[in-house]
């Protein structure tokens, strides 16, 4: 049941239930785990509240937040939101550009930094963004001899409002009474991936709905442990360290470095978890890299277990008990593999984890299924305040996303689009009526995805509606379920499928740089750069055998004929992936146009010229030979 509430509400809620007794927020520091318990967390959220109204912010007023996930996010980001007021989030990674575009578009009148980095981008565009009154930075490390007046830290803030607290004891329930459950509360901006980016408004009735409704679906326990590495400013994750959070109860935690990720997961343990395919992708690669470096007797182990688990997975995704000796041999294969891998990845106790922000390959989503991560698929859009579509614990299938959560309606349109609606969904796009009124009709919005609703009521997506591609004979494909499965290989951490209108199809290739860099030392291959690696002929035979391994579990209209690899990584900074790493098709096609007349030419190789971006801006030119390279069948 949705309560009629809002999330500072649900955080007053649980710091009454909880007070000290409980831990709500952990976050390493300095290789030890810092915790705050729930009043504390309370606390820290009202004086910052106050400190904030001190200052002038005012029911209405937005608040930017940019830095990494850290407790002092979710004080800024609630206590904004206690006032009455909206919190947009900026991707820390964002460019100068970008930063701008939304502290502007966004109506922004405040901005939280987490650092001195994060400070200096907006004190950089400072003029340009001239409604901003005051930036409020959390770590003061190295800004000691900053002065600009809009400048002030968080730990002032609290203070002030503490002292304000002291003297008005009964103000802030006050101010906090006054917020209304359909208020918007968070302005979170779309990924791009078609134009510039849309600022979807999403009231506390929504986010409220979306924690307490996922809920409904997989309880979580109070006890339970969620580690938050993912960026705040992804819905995704705001569903779930955030709204759900708040809604059971459970403690949030914060690793020290992205870098350390892994190995704080480890110590923690996680039973929640939520990580796109890139991440699953990853660790996938990683553990197949870490397979071949191992002993010949756990090589042998892994290559005869990992198909024992391939065999009872099946059993279970068709609603069948293994036979007695496979339940023996799946046995025997956790106590003498599955486990130590498990436990290397983070997993050992997971109990809800899932996959969003994009589809997952099915060989990978049936890898971790196999080593006992029973990993959900979950669908969900900004618009959507989150993944409001999951698989149910005991009806997991590799071609759905699931089933919507309680009390949200699909349709599927004429045009085989899926609508939904329910209390999930956005009020619209901020300052953009025309773009919300193709998006919402008569409380239905428009995914964009096209569609099928099975019989047993599960969901499969077949791909973006503009995304769905035609041959010149007529015959359709999804390129994004080629390009997952050609992410499957340790050896491709990117793909693009091209084929619209064209006679067949074909694929630009980004290699993992780190798996082929190993490969490449383990079979006495010198390289220097990336773009070099990439070109070597024996790469290209590494990746064409991969190709024609995928080939093989295609259909024939869906296989991949010829392809290049390309001389970079595919990277938001330079415009061609959105920040949750979809790719930007109609820009890459334009940037790699080159590449793609030769790949449907007659040329074998030919020389591109590139810009290269560095991270602090600065860019050079550099000349590739780039061959193509037909597949083998």
């Amino acid at each position: 049941m949705v309560e009629n509430v809002t999330l500072p509400a649900l955080l007053k809620r649980n710091a009454l239930r909880f007070g000290d007794k409980k831990v709500a927020l952990r976050e390493k520091e300095f290789g030890i785990w810092q915790t705050v318990t729930w009043r504390k967390y309370w606390e820290n959220v009202q004086w910052l509240a106050l400190g904030l109204h001190q200052l002038g912010f005012r029911k209405g007023d937005k608040l930017s937040i940019i830095g990494d996930n850290r407790p002092e996010w979710f004080y800024a980001q609630l206590a904004a939101q206690s006032l009455g007021g909206v919190v947009v989030g900026i991707y820390p990674d964002s460019h100068l550009e970008q930063v701008e575009y939304i502290i502007n578009h966004s109506d922004s009148t405040f901005v939280s930094a987490g650092d001195q980095e994060q400070a200096d981008k907006i004190l950089a565009i400072g003029d340009k963004c001239p409604g901003v009154k005051k930036l409020i930075v959390d770590d003061p490390k190295g800004m000691r001899s900053y002065d600009d007046p809009r400048l002030i830290f968080l730990k002032d803030v609290q203070k002030s409002g503490m002292d304000l607290a002291g003297k008005e004891p009964h103000l802030f329930d006050g101010i906090l009474d006054g917020v209304d459950p359909d208020d918007v509360g968070l302005l979170i901006y779309t990924s791009g991936t078609t134009g510039l980016p849309k600022g979807s408004m999403i009231t506390h009735r929504s986010m409220v709905a979306a924690g307490m409704l996922l809920d409904e679906v997989d309880q979580a326990r109070e006890t339970d442990n969620y580690v938050s590495f993912l960026p705040l400013s992804w819905i995704g994750e705001q569903h779930y360290a955030i709204y759900w959070s708040l809604a059971a109860g459970f403690t949030v935690n914060f690793p020290e470095k992205v870098e350390t990720t892994q190995l704080d997961m480890r110590e923690i343990a996680p039973d929640i978890m939520l990580a796109p395919p890139r991440i699953w992708e990853k660790m996938c690669s990683d553990v197949q890299v870490k397979i071949q470096d191992a002993a010949w007797i756990k090589r042998k182990a892994y290559q005869f277990f990992l198909p024992v688990g391939y065999r009872v997975v099946d059993c279970k995704l068709n609603g069948e008990k293994p036979p007695l000796f496979l339940g023996f041999l799946k046995g025997a294969a956790y106590w003498l593999l599955f486990r130590s891998l498990k436990n290397y990845l983070g997993l050992a106790r997971v109990r809800h984890v899932y996959t969003g922000g994009a589809p997952l390959g099915p060989e990978i989503f049936k890898m971790f299924q196999a080593l006992d991560v029973n990993i959900k698929q979950a669908y969900g859009m900004t618009e959507l305040s989150g993944g409001v579509i999951i698989h149910r614990t005991d009806a997991i299938r590799l071609d759905t996303v699931g089933k919507p959560l309680p009390g949200l309606e699909v349709m599927i349109s004429d045009e085989g689009e899926m609508l939904v609606r329910g209390p999930t969904n956005f009020t619209g796009y901020y300052k953009n009526p025309e773009a919300t009124k193709k998006a919402l009709t008569d409380g239905w919005f428009h995914t964009g995805d096209a569609a099928i609703v099975d019989e047993d009521g599960q969901i499969l997506i077949i791909d973006r509606m503009a995304d769905v591609m035609k041959l010149s004979d007529g015959s359709r494909f999804s390129p994004q379920l080629i390009e997952n499965k050609l992410k499957f290989s340790p050896y491709i951490i990117d793909a693009i499928v091209i084929g619209q209108e064209k006679p067949f199809i074909t694929g630009m290739i980004s290699i993992d740089m780190n798996n082929v860099g190993k490969w490449a030392e383990n079979n006495q291959l010198p390289y220097t750069t990336f773009a070099d690696l990439s070109q070597k002929e024996r790469v290209y035979e590494l990746i064409g055998q991969e190709v024609a391994k995928i080939n093989r579990t295609l259909p024939k209209v869906a296989q991949v004929t010829r392809f290049v690899l390309l001389y970079k990584e595919l990277d938001a900074d330079d415009e061609e992936l959105t920040r949750t790493r979809k790719v930007r098709r109609s820009f890459v096609s334009e940037k790699y146009k080159e590449l793609i007349g030769a790949l449907y030419g007659d040329k074998k190789e030919l020389e591109v010229e590139s810009n290269i971006r560095y991270r602090d801006g600065k860019e050079f030119q550099m000349k590739t030979r780039v061959r193509v390279q037909h597949v083998e069948s």
